[in-house]
């Protein structure tokens, strides 16, 4: 390694750092200059792909961390003490003794700090070291090297269940139409595969690629943090543009599914990834209780000084009320004194040393520990474990559990959240005519009974052969049966279906509507291949566009990919049952192979097919069923199969392409994006029309009559939020015309509609646009999501011109979304309307009950949705979200002056129904409706406080057709005009900035992926498991925590105040009656652990009664037990208590001859047991570990004053305590006065308890009142109660 100046160091690292801010990068390739040294090389002022996430380092480790631990006040506080007691003009005691309450803090938050790093040294090590390929010119191949030691520009190669080292602009795929399979489940828990397509234009696909041959250059943007979004373009060496996005994009840490191998270009490495720009690590939230906490320890603080105040201006009346020099006053070498007045202001800061643990040393460790212990019960709740998912909730955000216990409003999407996210094709309408689909809704309604039949077929199958059956064949257990309910099994079998998402029976399987099936039979009758007819049919259309229109990946059923678990690796608490589990599955798969067992179907195919054969009406060739053929062998395969060796590329491609081998439809499995297009494309395949392959370049569908259409693929015109839409071009084999079939929100698509379809059409047909608007009223105000469905025939001339313009936004660098934008709305427009669908989202399990309870517990429940109003209001009242006693308000309005009329009027009534003396006592229900453009009104500046006045007084609110952003904007106004407690609810990318916005964000880990977990305090896997961990967890967490802190500052202030009145006896001079090293243990030891264990196990009132009476959770919320009037009653009561502990002793050794220390030990005596008993009074619930917990500290209290005063000898001189306490347990005079002490410093506390608990007792206490009753009484209690 050659010399270099510090100069040209310095010069590099600027130009370092001006390559790496700029907008823009040119990317070369590293081989032409591989071996040269770094100076020479191209891409040397990137990143190198090695990462750091460690905050330390061996040699700076101390200094770092001192320097993190400095910047919490209250340590700084107390280093500054300890520092000043080495000053002899005011040092309280032995400098070193004051040094070790705070370092034995220092040493175990260092100690934990340390620990941390480590695990993420050893991560880091772990993959920064993981092996990959990289094309080396020399060796004329690729060489297997480590991650760290990929750079910008190498070309990385990947091969199948491989996961990608850095970000890689794909050039090359084994898949003979270029196509890649990803899985992004590492980065957004998203399940289902996505295609990545290599960047066109650069080489033949099938002739392979030559890393050696590329001499273009990559120009891409700046690293940014943006997974959805990537601007670059190759720009070849004949200046020729080639645009690349997203699309081409392999990010690091995905996996490579489903293809052989791949070949990418390194744009980002290392911490430049946006892997790593989207890892940001726990996050860090100051909970409403800390911020209390900060307040009341500045009140402590301005307590301390007017102490210590008081002890120097004592100290100087002392001073000047002596008669002369006293001989305990030594003066200095030169025989000089100091003034009372200096030696008053010198006394001031001794006191402060003296007296500093009024503010608690410990308590912010202590907190600390409870949250860990508070945080472990909540996330091994078993009530919380999901079985169908595996999961169990997350808590991300380590250090606002409290929060949940002071929760006033929540704000919950719909979709996926309240809903099971599980769409089922329930109606649609073609061109005009509705088609119910009465027998599917049959079969959907026989699933929902509890007592139907699919419930007799699953307890015929108990009695099946436990190989065939194994999951069900465990559950044996009654209890288990009634906890779960009776579709837990049915459940699980729908839902291991397939490793695919959405792709349970009940999302696939669509029985046809016989009017319909027999329209598109005529349709297919009418005319041949050749003459065209079939094409122009609007029928057909409509299931081409089904089956074409959508994003959906074809693979096979029987690939296998390995999944990577999203799960914690730490025992969940039914982690031996998933074992278990998971052998009866293997076993399973082996069994099943038999002829017999291949015959077998589940209960929800056999039901289906009886209808089918009832009903008459649905005759199809084998090879177009939907129902695969036993759904229980594929659910029983496990993840431990999925082996490299067997797997095979699942790519279908046309035959006429390029001759390979459709895979027969039932042995299909379509992976989609989102539950809407997984159900269209099986709606499409229930009546024939199935697709087969999707590449770039083509879709294959199959017809009802066997024959294999082949559409060229020209663009597809994704989905956006703000289009609300999507659409594909294509070629239709059959016409040669260009085609764009478009689907979408129906106010989106009915404002795009050209003439009608078919101008010869005569009668009513015309008025198609009508009536499938009707129809779509219909289904929105059965619950239904829709969409319509569209055709659009484009010239030659118009595709090819649009085509261009396309390229051009494609491979721009400026505004190259709007631009896409422009290109897409420019061609979907008089657009000719084939039909529209119903889709069914379902609620989710015990949605309305925890919406009830949550209600009742004087939450504010609000819906945000982008549905239709007549949609969203269906679902809001079958979640009980509204009531049908509820007075709805529906706030729809095209202008502000309508908006501002109907607040105006609203808030009237609401004043008039309040002042009204009739209504004493009564609350009036009411629920808000309001859309998305209403609620823009009704934000603005002028309006937005009578719009938060009138949702103050509304039980719940639904808003409509809202934005992401208008979701978080809704968010923000109440939580900051109201100053509430909020928290968000949500499952999908749209969420995430309302989970943001919320004090509290809750994700679900739904079928939307991980976008909304990632984001989030909490994650929960069902909206249900939200009832119990805010009514129970979040109260339990508020009042141990809220309780535990008041109690730490009772007891440090009872106990600084031992000392702080016998300074009126020693003429202030900050002298002690206890043992310096007896003083730090008392706090560091003898009392510290009770608190904690006080915070992490009581239990005020038990899991039976919160749930059962959600009332009881109002007394967390607004000021909650922890507030200005319970702090400062804990106070005055430490003022009290210490009074007492030190009076009585004081009068009993009135005019005695004892000795300082002898004074102070059943002082101190008398103050641990008060202090402890105080503690047992405020105990709800003793267990075992509280009595060993108190009871030990009791001993080790004894057991190390009676050796320390044992061996102390002269370690304190010149008053050592020795013997003392051995001495005082000798004397029963020691035995009263701590009894009597106790008992007088307590006897105010329980007899204000006693009385508050005889004359008003709680609704708290009147819950814990119900926990003594057997489970009967209880809920007869509990109804009699809340009626």
């Amino acid at each position: 390694m050659t010399w270099r100046s510090p100069l040209a160091l310095v010069r590099d690292a600027l130009q370092g750092q001006r390559a790496r801010e700029r907008e823009l990068r040119s990317l070369v390739s590293n081989l032409p200059y591989e071996g040269q040294e770094k100076g020479k090389q191209p891409n040397r002022f990137f990143l190198s792909n090695a990462i750091k996430t460690t905050k330390y380092s061996l040699l700076l480790f101390l200094p770092m961390n001192l320097y993190e631990q400095f910047h919490r006040l209250a340590n700084l506080y107390f280093v500054g003490l300890a520092i000043l007691n080495f000053i002899p003009v005011v040092n309280a005691f032995q400098p070193e003794v004051a040094l070790i309450p705070i370092c034995v803090i220092m040493l175990l938050t260092a100690l934990k700090d340390g620990w941390e790093d480590f695990r993420r040294y050893q991560s880091d090590r772990k993959v920064n070291n993981t092996p990959c390929f990289v094309y080396s010119r020399r060796e004329k191949q690729y060489v297997e090297r480590r991650w760290k030691d990929v750079r910008v520009g190498d070309f990385v190669r990947v091969v199948s269940n491989e996961i990608v080292p850095a970000d890689l602009l794909l050039l090359y795929s084994s898949d003979p139409n270029g196509v890649c399979h990803l899985e992004t489940a590492n980065l957004d828990g998203e399940t289902n595969l996505k295609q990545r397509i290599v960047v066109s234009g650069l080489g033949a696909a099938n002739l392979g690629f030559e890393p050696e041959s590329f001499n273009s250059t990559v120009v891409c943007e700046r690293p940014n943090s943006n997974l959805n979004h990537f601007k670059c373009f190759v720009e070849k060496p004949d200046k020729d543009k080639v645009g690349a996005s997203i699309e081409s994009l392999l990010l690091r840490g995905c996996t490579v599914r489903n293809t052989n191998h791949a070949v990418g270009f390194v744009v980002y490495a290392g911490h430049e990834t946006k892997a790593m720009l989207n890892n940001n690590g726990s996050r860090y939230k100051r909970s409403k209780l800390e911020q209390k906490l900060n307040v009341d320890v500045f009140f402590c603080l301005i307590l301390l000084f007017a102490m210590c105040l008081i002890g120097a201006f004592g100290h100087y009346l002392w001073l000047e009320s002596l008669p002369g020099v006293p001989s305990f006053l030594v003066p200095d070498s030169n025989g000089h004194l100091d003034v009372p007045s200096l030696e008053s202001f010198y006394m001031f800061f001794t006191m402060i040393i003296l007296l500093q643990i009024l503010i608690p040393i410990s308590l912010y460790v202590s907190i600390e520990l409870v949250k860990v212990g508070q945080i472990f019960f909540i996330t091994n709740d078993i009530d919380l474990y999901d079985e169908e998912t595996d999961s169990r909730v997350q808590c991300r955000a380590l250090n606002i559990t409290e929060d949940l216990g002071q929760i006033e409003y929540v704000f919950s999407d719909k979709t996926g959240t309240l809903t099971e996210n599980k769409m089922v094709f329930r109606r649609c309408s073609v061109m005009g005519t509705e088609y119910p689909h009465k027998e599917n809704a049959i079969r959907l309604d026989v699933i929902d009974e509890p007592e139907s039949e699919e419930e007799v077929i699953f307890n015929q199958h108990q009695q099946l052969p436990r190989s065939r059956w194994s999951l069900e064949a465990e559950d044996i257990s009654p209890p288990d049966t009634q906890r779960h309910g009776r579709r837990r099994k049915s459940k699980v079998a729908a839902n291991a279906h397939s490793d695919a998402a959405f792709s349970s029976p009940l999302e696939t399987e669509v029985i046809p509507d016989q009017k319909l099936l027999q329209q598109i039979s005529r349709a297919e009758s009418s005319g041949g291949r050749r003459d065209g007819n079939r094409s122009f049919d609007p029928h057909l259309d409509f299931f081409l566009a089904l089956a074409i229109c959508n994003t959906v990946v074809v693979s096979a059923e029987n690939a296998h990919r390995q999944r990577v678990s999203l799960q914690s690796r730490s025992n969940s608490p039914l982690q031996n049952i998933r074992k278990c589990q998971g052998l009866f599955r293997k076993f399973s798969v082996k069994e099943c192979t038999s002829p017999q067992s291949s015959q077998m179907r589940n209960p929800l195919e056999t039901f289906s097919s009886l209808v089918k054969k009832a009903g008459a009406f649905f005759q199809r060739d084998k090879r177009n069923r939907t129902l695969s053929e036993d759904p229980v062998i594929d659910s029983a395969k496990t993840e431990d199969e999925a082996d490299a060796n067997r797997l095979r590329t699942c790519s279908l491609h046309a035959p006429s392409q390029n001759g390979s081998t459709i895979v027969e439809a039932e042995e299909l499995c379509y992976e989609a994006e989102s539950p809407d297009e997984a159900a269209l494309v099986y709606a499409a395949r229930a009546y024939g029309f199935i697709l087969l392959a999707r590449t770039p370049d083509s879709v294959t569908v199959r017809l009802p009559s066997g024959e294999d259409l082949v559409f060229e693929v020209l663009d597809t015109l994704t989905f956006d939020s703000n289009r609300k839409r999507m659409s594909v071009l294509v070629r239709h084999p059959v016409t040669k015309d260009y085609v764009l079939y478009t689907k979408g929100a129906d106010y989106s698509i009915m404002e795009l509609l050209g003439t009608p379809y078919a101008e010869n059409f005569s009668g009513t047909e015309k008025n198609i646009a009508a009536d499938t608007q009707y129809h779509l009223d219909c289904y929105a105000k059965e619950g239904l999501r829709t969409l319509c469905i569209t055709k659009k025939v484009v010239s030659e001339s118009t595709c090819q011109s649009w085509l261009g313009e396309r390229k051009r936004a494609q491979a721009a660098m400026e505004c190259r979304e709007e631009l896409i934008m422009q290109t897409a709305v420019q061609l979907e427009t008089n657009l000719t309307l084939l039909g529209a669908t119903g889709i069914e989202d379902r609620l989710q399990e015990k949605v309305p009950d925890t919406i009830v309870a949550l209600r009742e517990a004087g939450i504010h429940v609000w819906v945000l949705t982008g549905d239709k109003p007549e949609t969203a209001v269906n679902i809001g009242y079958a979640c009980r979200l509204l009531e049908e006693e509820d007075l709805v308000i529906n706030m729809s309005c095209k202008n502000k002056v309508t908006c501002t009329a109907i607040l105006d009027c609203t808030l009237e009534e609401v004043r008039r129904y309040r002042d009204d003396p009739r209504n004493a006592g009564t609350t009036q229900n009411i629920s808000l409706v309001i859309d998305g453009n209403t609620l823009d009104m009704a934000k603005s500046p002028d309006l937005q406080e009578r719009f938060v006045e009138l949702t103050k007084h509304c039980r719940s609110v639904l808003c409509c057709r809202v934005t992401p952003l208008q979701k978080s904007a809704v968010v923000k106004l109440v939580r900051e005009k109201l100053k509430v407690m909020t928290l968000a609810v949500g499952d999908g990318a749209n969420d995430v900035n309302m989970i943001q916005a919320a004090d509290v964000g809750i994700g679900i880990s739904g079928q939307e992926g991980m976008q909304a977990v990632m984001a989030s305090d909490f994650a929960i896997s069902r909206f249900k498991h939200l009832k119990k961990l805010v009514l129970v967890h979040g109260h339990w967490c508020y009042t141990r925590l809220a309780n535990m802190i008041i109690y730490f500052f009772y007891k440090n202030v009872a106990y600084v105040n031992l000392l702080f009145w016998y300074q009126f006896f020693c003429g202030f001079t900050a002298t002690t009656m206890i043992d310096y090293w007896l003083m730090i243990f008392f706090n560091l030891f003898f009392t510290s652990t009770p608190p904690i264990m006080f915070g992490i196990f009581d239990k005020d009132v038990s899991v039976e009664v919160l749930q059962g009476v959600p009332e009881l959770y109002r007394t967390g919320q607004g000021k909650g037990e922890y507030n200005f009037l319970t702090f400062w009653i804990a106070i005055l009561d430490a003022f009290y208590q210490s009074l007492v502990c030190f009076f009585i002793p004081y009068l009993a050794y009135q005019d005695s001859d004892v000795d300082l220390f002898t004074f102070g030990t059943p002082l101190n005596t008398a103050a641990l047991f008060t202090i402890l008993l105080h503690l047992g009074i405020e105990i709800k619930s003793w267990t075992l570990v509280h009595w060993i917990i108190m009871l030990g500290s009791v001993a080790l209290y004894f057991i190390v004053t009676l050796a320390y005063t044992a061996t102390c000898v002269t370690c304190n001189p010149p008053s050592n305590p020795y013997w003392i306490l051995q001495n005082q347990m000798a004397d029963p005079m020691f035995y009263l006065i701590v009894t009597l002490c106790t008992v007088v410093a307590l006897l105010p506390r329980y007899t204000f308890h006693v009385l508050k608990n005889s004359v008003a007792p709680s609704p708290l206490l009147q819950g814990r009142q119900l926990d003594r009753m057997d489970p009967s009484t209880r809920d007869q209690w509990i109804k009699e109660w809340r009626g």
